[in-house]
């Protein structure tokens, strides 16, 4: 029995011994490390992110009248231009395109968004602005334009851009019908002045300045064209004087003598033609050469109001007048402006609305940052109606231009004119106006 005992015992130890070795084969618990807490504030972090892109969504809730234009986190806020950038009056769009940029350079962003531009060109011409438009229209990322260059441009395109909802604020349609309250788009707003002051500015210079009583007028039916013909006409037989003649000339005319012959009988002693360059430059000659003319002062407008025009014309435009704004800004907004013309783009503006470009600009982003909801991810959603409330609330902006303060009727101009004349191959200003 003794024995037995002790083999008992000795089998006892063995078996101890394998089970402490794992010898049994069963598969060892694993130590606890605390992934069960890890998954448990991963799973808490994952709810509060969730929490916080609800926040965000419920925060982010357009109940805009005419929809939001929606901007993702990290993504640059889109707007665009549609200015005559090519062809023979891309020089009148070329400095307002170079304001824009400009702009959008000082900005630098708007409530962490980069401001990136969509640059279009309009034509300057009905089928150019309808073109630009159709484009910037189909673009639902684009949340306003500034444009166009030409108020024959700018008429349709404010139509197609307006059924979308699209903010557009030109630097430089002056043409009256534009913002008209018969005919005005509700999404259409401008910097620059209106034909109602111009026309007027030119004919008080003719008839009170000049002491000349008897004019002619030439348009080729473009807004601009016949709009400022039409303020001229009006606002000189208002003050007295006569006009002896109105007409009408295709803007691509490449023969103009018949028009000035006829108008030559009529003995004008001014005759004023604010149309384009192509059109301006062949009147500005053929006047010369036309018997009756003699001596008969020539005026044009702000639609020639280029070195392009003088060089088109040569030794013709010499001592002729030019309506347009007022570009004795003298701000020291302007200061820096001009400062960093000449460093990006290497010259001076030759042009005469590029300060308005870049008020336009400003006026639109400033609008853009007073109304956009900004989401905790850093996403944005822009109002097209509170945009467009926005811009036409606009009231007391400093620009280069003068203080900027928009009417019901889209009109925002700071309305200075100048009249300038050709001297020693420049526009040199002789006179201004401030109604």
């Amino acid at each position: 029995m003794k024995r037995i005992s002790w083999l008992t015992l000795l089998m006892l130890l063995l078996a101890l011994a394998l089970v402490a070795c794992g010898g049994s084969g069963d598969t060892e618990p694993e130590a606890d490390t605390g992934d069960t807490d890890t998954a448990a504030e991963t799973d808490t972090d994952a709810a509060e992110e969730a929490d916080t892109s609800e926040e965000a969504a419920a925060e982010l809730t357009c109940d805009d009248a005419i929809g939001c234009v929606e901007v993702a986190a990290g993504d640059p806020i889109i707007i665009a231009s549609a200015l005559v950038i090519t062809g023979p009056n891309e020089s009148l769009g070329l400095d307002s395109q170079h304001g824009v940029e400009i702009a959008i350079e000082q900005r630098g962003e708007i409530a962490g968004h980069a401001v990136e531009l969509q640059a279009e060109d309009e034509g300057c011409s009905a089928e150019g602005g309808q073109t630009a438009g159709q484009k910037i229209a189909s673009n639902p990322n684009i949340v306003g334009v500034i444009g166009t260059s030409c108020s024959g441009a700018g008429v349709p395109m404010s139509q197609i851009v307006c059924a979308e909802g699209i903010a557009m604020i030109s630097p430089s349609n002056t043409a009256p019908v534009l913002t008209d309250p018969a005919s005005r788009q509700s999404c259409y707003f401008r910097t620059a002045h209106n034909d109602k002051v111009q026309g007027r500015a030119m004919a008080e210079y003719v008839f009170n300045e000049l002491g000349l009583t008897k004019a002619a007028a030439i348009h080729d039916g473009d807004p601009y064209t016949e709009g400022l013909a039409s303020v001229f006409r009006d606002s000189f037989i208002e003050l007295g004087g006569e006009v002896v003649a109105f007409e009408a000339e295709a803007a691509d005319a490449t023969n103009v003598e018949p028009l000035l012959t006829s108008i030559a009988a009529a003995g004008p002693e001014i005759i004023y033609y604010p149309v384009f360059i192509p059109l301006g430059s062949l009147i500005t000659k053929t006047a010369k050469e036309i018997d009756g003319l003699e001596g008969v002062v020539l005026a044009a407008a702000d639609g020639v109001q280029s070195p392009d025009f003088i060089e088109a014309s040569g030794d013709a435009a010499a001592g002729m007048y030019v309506s347009g704004p007022d570009l004795g800004f003298g701000n020291d907004i302007y200061t820096t402006f001009l400062e960093t013309y000449q460093t990006n783009y290497g010259s001076e503006p030759t042009a005469p609305f590029h300060a308005h470009a870049y008020d336009a600009t400003m006026m639109l982003m400033n609008a853009i940052e007073s109304v956009a909801q900004v989401g905790a991810d850093g996403s944005m959603l822009i109002g097209r109606q509170a945009l467009l409330d926005a811009i036409g609330s606009t009231s007391g902006m400093e620009g280069i231009t003068g203080t900027i303060t928009c009417d019901a009727n889209g009109d925002c101009a700071d309305p200075k004119i100048a009249v300038s004349q050709v001297q020693d191959g420049a526009f040199s200003s002789v006179w201004s106006y401030e109604p």
